[in-house]
């Protein structure tokens, strides 16, 4: 839930307990101000009939007959107000059920008026299916945006690998030309199966039921080994690879750590020129640690920096596509840091450069356990 959706959530809910306070107390000065107009209805009811028939009683017969009609007033009274309740009460269970049949066909913009409401628990039932509504609302918006996103990522390799296999068995086809476009639907392949990778990796991430596998090991010496293993790629670029590294020790899944900082150094590699410069350095902060990998790349735009997690989200689709990107690797990331009870932003200025800062606890499965997180284990 977005924090302008809680805000305006505590303010509905504080203006509704204010309405049925208000309400209440209403309902209190009416109901005393019904009884009293029934008393005085059926004294002069009664004083009424003694005047027209002359009857000589009692006080007590009095108070009696005063008594016993303005019983009869205030049955008359409630079955008037109970029928109005019934059918009132009526009203809102057939707007519940109705609503409820739609958001079982999957119509999920369903909306109940909480005016039309009996007090009780009929306005928490209302109030949950609204809020149920609004829920799967949004999370049917991002399975379709998903499913699109997908499917514009696949059409587009398969449309390129179809279109080279086509042309692959034309007969006037040169060795040269044979080759560069088998190393085409080679890359496209390639592409496709990293997006398959990320998309079963981000499931998994995202699953109740993801364990991860915690143990103790230099997180410097980690970084250290994804930096060697991407040499191939920073080196064809002739990149200044900068390392400020001190020995740390850290409690972490050292797989899902390894994937985070494969994608963060991959990406800076990515966007940095030739003979560029990037920086992976390290500092302590209390019981935490901060990783920052800087690069003096293309950079990105301000609009861009709070949506660079999203899932498929590309400041530049085309630059992406270009370079074999698939949206999903910094969703990744922030997945994964999230997992270890820690945080990730990015800094950047167009044409300067970017620089992600990861903050990890030295010791996430204590503070895992202390927030009662359940998918940490040791």
């Amino acid at each position: 839930m977005s924090a302008r959706r809680a805000l305006q959530k505590d303010f509905s809910s504080k203006t509704v307990k204010a309405r049925r306070i208000l309400k209440h107390t209403f309902d209190l000065l009416m109901l005393l101000l019904a009884l009293i107009g029934i008393w005085i209805a059926s004294y002069y009811t009664v004083r009424s009939i003694i005047q027209r028939t002359d009857w000589q009683v009692s006080d007590l017969a009095l108070f009696l007959l005063q008594s016993g009609i303005a019983t009869v007033y205030v049955a008359i009274v409630f079955a008037v107000f109970f029928l109005f309740v019934w059918r009132k009460m009526n009203n809102i269970l057939t707007q519940i059920t109705d609503a409820l049949r739609r958001i079982a066909k999957g119509e999920f913009n369903v909306s109940i008026a909480m005016e039309e409401r009996v007090d009780g628990e009929y306005d928490k039932i209302i109030a949950g299916i609204n809020d149920m509504a609004i829920g799967l609302q949004e999370m049917e918006q991002l399975r379709q945006e998903f499913i699109s996103n997908v499917s514009h990522e696949i059409q587009s390799p398969l449309t390129s690998i179809r279109g080279f296999a086509l042309a692959l068995q034309k007969e006037e086809l040169s060795e040269e030309e044979r080759k560069y476009y088998l190393q085409i639907i080679e890359t496209e392949t390639i592409r496709l199966s990293k997006l398959s990778d990320n998309l079963l990796k981000l499931t998994s991430l995202e699953s109740e039921h993801h364990v991860m596998e915690v143990s103790t090991y230099r997180l410097d010496e980690q970084i250290k080994k994804v930096v060697l293993a991407a040499e191939s790629l920073w080196g064809a670029k002739n990149i200044d690879m900068e390392l400020a590294l001190s020995s740390t020790t850290i409690q972490a899944d050292e797989d899902a750590l390894s994937q985070v900082w494969t994608n963060l150094i991959h990406n800076a590699i990515k966007f940095t020129p030739e003979e560029g410069h990037m920086h992976i350095g390290m500092q302590m902060e209390g019981d935490r640690v901060e990783v920052s990998i800087a690069d003096d790349g293309i950079g990105m735009a301000k609009e861009h920096l709070p949506y660079v997690f999203e899932r498929f989200y590309k400041a530049d689709a085309s630059r992406n596509r270009t370079l074999g990107g698939n949206g999903l690797g910094l969703s990744i990331v922030k997945k994964i840091v999230e997992m270890h009870q820690g945080t990730v932003h990015v800094q950047s200025e167009l044409g300067k450069g970017s620089t992600f800062t990861v903050k990890l606890p030295l010791n996430p499965a204590l503070e895992a356990a202390s927030a009662g997180h359940p998918s940490i284990t040791r």
